[in-house]
């Protein structure tokens, strides 16, 4: 048994080296035929010329994903020269590391838009096409830092973590067209993760060892809104909950009570994962009724 991707298009953005080449071949490895995005011409069409010399499809196309005129260039292209866009993995990116208190909040602005808005750019540019022919795959790259934090990130944090919160919006309006997205968190050695960590914390993280996560995520059975966790052979699964917590009500020592409860308010039993946003609204609108049947019945 094997994934099969044959016939399906694929755009792999950030592709001339690192993740997005290892993405690249994985998929064309699988049948399927590839753009290989970049904005490193050399970069581009080495990656291409790899997949072809082992018999595969693809074409390079030199481009930054913050070029929304572009962007629409290469959607256009792939259509015209095979029919339909399938997959997208959004893997795109830079670095601009610094304190918050340190750092120029033009290179903030800058990894935002790459990050985020070149995601959003290559997105919005094949969703029509995915909508119209009732399928497609989309992939976006997030990372710990902004599940989690790290020091020194905060405009890569914030950045990584809207990807989730679109993923999370683009999973529930994609699902009737046939349309699945997910997050893919990667841990590999790359040109972004030079001079971050010793060689000896890199070993073992070969980018080869992410890219089965893509593939699964681009598959005919993938799921839809996950956080996959990959890195050094590993696959993991992040999750957004919510607790149960506690219901106060209108009390005038409301604060007070949730400075004296946060112990329970943190209380992890019985999380949930949300369907949606309005789960939230939801099961606070249930706990204050609740809350007022219990005083009625006193």
């Amino acid at each position: 048994m094997t994934i099969d991707l044959t016939n399906r298009v694929a755009i792999v953005t950030g592709a001339g080296g690192g993740l997005g080449r290892s993405h690249a071949l994985a998929l064309a490895r699988h049948g399927a035929r590839v753009v290989v995005n970049d904005m490193s011409a050399t970069g581009a069409e080495s990656v291409a010329d790899e997949i072809r010399a082992a018999g595969g499809q693809a074409v390079a196309f030199v481009c930054s994903v913050t070029d929304r005129q572009a962007v629409q260039a290469m959607v256009d292209d792939a259509v015209k020269r095979w029919g339909s866009i399938d997959i997208l993995v959004n893997n795109a990116g830079i670095l601009r590391d610094r304190t918050f208190a340190k750092m120029d909040l033009d290179d903030f602005a800058l990894v935002i838009d790459v990050h985020l808005m070149g995601s959003v750019n290559v997105t919005k540019a094949v969703w029509p096409h995915m909508r119209e022919q009732g399928y497609g795959r989309v992939i976006f790259t997030t990372s710990s830092s902004g599940l989690y934090g790290n020091f020194g990130q905060s405009n890569y944090a914030a950045a990584k973590m809207a990807l989730v919160g679109l993923m999370q919006t683009l999973a529930l309006e994609g699902e009737k067209s046939g349309i699945r997205v997910n997050c893919l968190a990667p841990s590999a050695a790359t040109q972004m993760t030079d001079g971050l960590y010793s060689e000896d914390a890199l070993k073992g993280l070969s980018t080869d060892l992410v890219s089965p996560g893509v593939v699964a995520l681009a598959a005919k059975d993938a799921p839809t809104r996950v956080v996959l966790l990959a890195g050094a052979g590993g696959f993991e699964q992040a999750h957004i909950t919510m607790t149960r917590g506690i219901h106060v009500g209108a009390s005038p020592d409301a604060a007070l009570q949730v400075q004296a409860n946060w112990d329970r308010i943190a209380d992890r039993s019985d999380e949930q994962v949300p369907a949606s946003g309005a789960a939230q609204y939801q099961h606070e609108v249930e706990s204050a009724a609740a809350a007022n049947r219990s005083l009625s019945a006193a």
